[in-house]
């Protein structure tokens, strides 16, 4: 299977790999679920299935011009369990897909689910308000956006740098590893970009937290620029009963590609503890 259509007849591109207890990924912006290719590898040789998917706007799927908050985002998960008979999944977020499998666990509950896994996720709440003094000041989202509808293949460039922690004696990825990035955000669309990056710095999670009711992994990294720490993880952490929080000393945001070995070594450990844990009700 290479595309499932969501509810509103949006086609959505799907890989699907593997035979076994699913693990369904949620990519981040601006990226594709390409971003996975690795862990899901390492999920579909442990003996699992791994499938992951383009958000709509970007990657292979289809760029509508409605969709990209984050009830639709979520209605468009279930869509992806359903069509491919998910059952007893792992729900596992990457920073802005986080927002997916919080809003997904709150509006559809976890009868389908078995896990959660947050990594470098932008949970609970990204923004400045009165009740949330810690968050980020709009004004610094409104620059991002207009630097992007300006021009967004120069704005990549440094964005990207500090999305996988390069600097200039810190070098954790290659240099075709940022031109990857780029060449993959580039094949978004603006609109769906522009429109992702509101819904994931206005969106507030905090309530949804509530719906994880079950066992939850929780990954980013102390060093992370682009969703830093101490506004999201930390406090993920203490609003969901129970969950896991791991934290990668001197980590940016890009864990997947700066820290592969140890974030696969760390997400099949958690989904092997899955295996002796009853399915959900």
């Amino acid at each position: 299977m290479t595309q499932i259509t969501t509810k509103d007849g949006v086609k959505l591109y799907v890989k699907d790999w593997g035979q076994g207890r699913p693990v369904v990924m949620v990519h981040g912006w601006p990226l594709s679920a390409d971003s996975f290719d690795d862990l899901a590898l390492a999920i579909a040789n442990a003996g699992m299935r791994a499938i992951s998917y383009d958000r709509r706007g970007f990657g292979r799927s289809e760029q509508p011009w409605t969709g990209y908050d984050y009830d639709t985002l979520a209605d468009d998960l279930e869509a992806v369990l359903e069509q491919t008979g998910a059952r007893d999944a792992t729900l596992l977020g990457f920073s802005m897909g986080g927002g997916e499998v919080a809003r997904f666990l709150s509006r559809h509950g976890s009868r389908k689910v078995k896990q959660a896994i947050l990594i470098a996720s932008i949970l609970p709440y990204l923004l400045k308000t009165q009740s949330n003094p810690d968050g980020v000041d709009a004004s610094q989202f409104d620059e991002k956006a207009r630097l992007i509808a300006e021009d967004r293949a120069s704005y990549w460039g440094d964005f990207f740098k500090d999305f996988f922690g390069v600097g200039w004696l810190s070098h954790p990825v290659s240099a075709q590893t940022i031109e990857w990035a780029r060449s993959t955000a580039m094949q978004a669309g603006l609109w769906p970009t522009l429109a992702c990056a509101k819904a994931l710095s206005t969106t507030d999670f905090r309530t949804d937290l509530a719906a994880f009711r079950v066992p939850t992994l929780i990954i980013h990294g102390t060093a992370d620029k682009t969703v830093p720490i101490a506004i999201s993880s930390r406090k993920t952490a203490i609003g969901i009963k129970d969950a896991q929080l791991i934290e990668y000393d001197g980590a940016p945001h890009g864990l997947f590609a700066s820290h592969k070995t140890r974030l696969i070594a760390d997400v099949l450990q958690f989904l092997r503890l899955g295996e002796s844990q009853p399915g959900s009700p």
